[in-house]
Parts: C-alpha cells; structure tokens; sequence
C-alpha cells in the first residue's frame, strides 16, 4: 500500500451563535479536510483546525505545508511507515494542527487497510466516553440556561466554564450561580485561556474555593514563569496546562518546571500517536489528562473519542466533545449522538468518520 495523493481543503461553516473566550471569539469555523489516498483505494480523512491566536496557523498555512513539504513527505510512503513519516514531517518546524491531522488521516487509512476501528487498533478500553459540554462567555441567566438546556437534552453533567473576565468577580459569580442551580453532583471546572494574572487567578482560586471545583485551565500566560509556578504551587486543585503544552516537549518542560499539574489532550494538535507519547507521560507521573475541545467539528469530536476511548487513563474524566453543537452544520455523513451524556466510540473500520460530498461542495472556499 503506498500513499499516491494527499488534498487539502479549506472550507467555512457558521456559528449557530458565536463562542466568546478570553483569547478570542469564534463566529465562522474555518479548517481544512485532510484526504490522503493509496493505491488501493482507499482514502484516509482528518479535519484540521488552524487556530492563529493559538498556534500561528491559518487556513492558508496549513493548505501551502500540506500540499506542498507534506505531500512531498507522504508521496510514496506506505502509511504503516508512521515514524518515517513522522520524521520527515518534523525537520519542518512548528505546523502542529497540520502534522496531528496528517497523523489522524493515516491511522483512518491504516484501520481501513485491517478493516478494524482505530479505536481498537489504539486499545479499545471503554466503548463511550463522558461528555462535557464548554460554556462560553454570555450573560449568566443564558449560561445557566444553556448548561440547563444541556443536562435536560443530553444528560450532560459536566462542564467547563470559559473564564478570564475583568474584573474577576464577573466570573466569580457566574460559578457561584452555576453551581447553586447545577447542584452537588454536576463537575465544573474552568479555562480562562491566560486571560487574568496570576494574582488574579489567585483571588478567584481563593474566592471559589467553596463551590467544589476540579480543574483550573491555562489560568494565565505560562509564559509569566515566576507567578506561575507559585500559582501552581499553591493552588489546591490542578491547573491544566492546554495551550502551553501542545505537544510532548513542551508538556514535559511544562510539568517538570512547575508550570502546571495536569495537561490537555487535542488530538487535533498531536494526532493519536503524539497523544499517546502525551497520555503515557501524565499516567507514569500520576497526573490528571482531559480530553480537551479544539473547537472540533464532528470530524473532530469523532477523533476525539476514537483516542480517548481507547485507554484507561484518558477515559477517567468527561471528555469535551459536545460544541459541533454550536455549529450550523457539518461536513459528517453520519452525526454524532449524545446519550445519557455519552458518546460512544466507532465501530467501523478507521476513525469512524464518512464525508457528505455535497456539504462538502457547499461549504469549499477553495
């Protein structure tokens, strides 16, 4: 099996209401559908997210590397061959949501080629994943009546709050509300995207620390070194290091220097062979993962679960795969379904995702 095409499209989807973070907000979703063929037929997908204010990319990177240096890695190459790919992919520097979703695609082709899911070929520990739905900035009657409207639909009991606000008693308050009408048994936690200080994250750790919350999220730029170690240091709950660490160097520089105490995990950044090498470090050091929401399209949340499902360790704490919700459409032939505040890993061969072509079509903007 040898790899002898590699496309990449661009294409925009709107927002069914816009996502309002510390570090930006989201009204369209701009990524590229990732399709790598072989000379059998077969044909490998991923959808890759370029986030600029996050990572550098843009939908025009990630089209030029992909179909220009990329092509030129994969052409050729038979997929099982990962880590020759892969080493070829990293002499280019950076391009980390361009190289997960080359990765992604050749583990679908892969599954194809055994005709077994990806989500067994990687474990195949549980069939399902928890879900936890991300709630963005909004006043807080619609944040509560969103959270509400979720628990009500899906059976969703877990949440992350987007904070990061000034001053902090805004988001203060907004947990505190979230938490009298969620009650006891709902799991909060929040990502203030390095929106406050460090002393501010402080005064909000301090400030809810009645209220029973289990993760702190890139409470601020990890690049404030000295603030945020002490932050770490005292903070009675994890603080999660997401956009600090977006791959394996810098997950490990970051826990090891202090700079957080739980990490992340996007496989829309590192792939499923990357996530593992992420997924082994924090279990052989006893620290908490979460399966983390790169604002992913179906495309996306399905390659979360297929990963997350498939090992002990990544499966212990709700996964975010729910915000495909937020869209107005998708380029998925066969949606996602939340039960019971569940989604359940494929079952097909590959990664589990098909392509409706005419929504593909219709949303191109190649």
């Amino acid at each position: 099996m040898k790899i002898t095409g590699v496309e990449a499209v661009p294409y925009r989807i709107p927002m069914r209401k816009p996502l309002r973070f510390a570090s930006g907000e989201v009204h369209h979703i701009e990524h590229v559908l990732l399709r790598i063929s072989t000379d059998d037929g077969l044909v490998g997908c991923a959808d890759i997210p370029p986030r600029p204010y996050t990572y550098g990319e843009t939908k025009e990177s990630v089209v030029g590397i992909v179909n220009g240096v990329f092509s030129d890695a994969l052409i050729g190459r038979d997929p099982l061959d990962r880590s020759l790919i892969h080493s070829r992919l990293h002499r280019t520097i950076g391009n980390q949501t361009a190289k997960g979703g080359v990765d992604i695609a050749l583990w679908d082709l892969i599954g194809k080629a055994l005709n077994t899911p990806v989500h067994r070929l990687l474990g195949g520990f549980a069939d399902s994943l928890e879900v936890s739905h991300m709630l963005g900035f909004a006043p807080t009657e619609a944040v509560i009546e969103e959270a509400q409207r979720f628990t009500e639909t899906y059976g969703v009991r877990s949440f992350k709050i987007k904070v990061g606000r000034r001053p902090v008693a805004l988001d203060v308050d907004l947990v505190a509300a979230l938490r009298d009408e969620l009650g006891p048994d709902a799991l909060l936690y929040l990502d203030a995207n390095r929106g406050w200080t460090a002393t501010e994250a402080a005064q909000v750790l301090e400030a809810t620390a009645g209220l029973d919350l289990r993760f702190f999220e890139e409470p601020d730029d990890a690049d404030e070194i000295l603030g945020r170690r002490r932050l770490v240091a005292a903070s009675p709950i994890p603080i999660v290091a997401d956009e600090s660490a977006p791959n394996l160097g810098a997950a490990a520089r970051e826990i090891h220097t202090g700079g957080a105490s739980a990490l992340s995990i996007k496989t829309a950044r590192t792939g499923f062979t990357e996530s593992q090498k992420i997924l082994s470090f924090a279990e052989a050091l006893g620290l908490d993962v979460l399966m983390g929401n790169q604002i992913d399209t179906q495309l996306g949340s399905t390659a979360t679960v297929t990963f997350g499902a498939a090992f002990e360790h990544s499966s212990r704490w709700p996964a975010e795969l729910s915000n495909f919700l937020d869209m107005a459409d998708d380029l998925i032939a066969e949606p996602i379904e939340i039960s019971d505040g569940r989604v359940h890993a494929p079952t097909v061969p590959g990664v589990g995702t098909i392509i409706d072509e005419d929504k593909l079509a219709r949303y191109r903007i190649d």
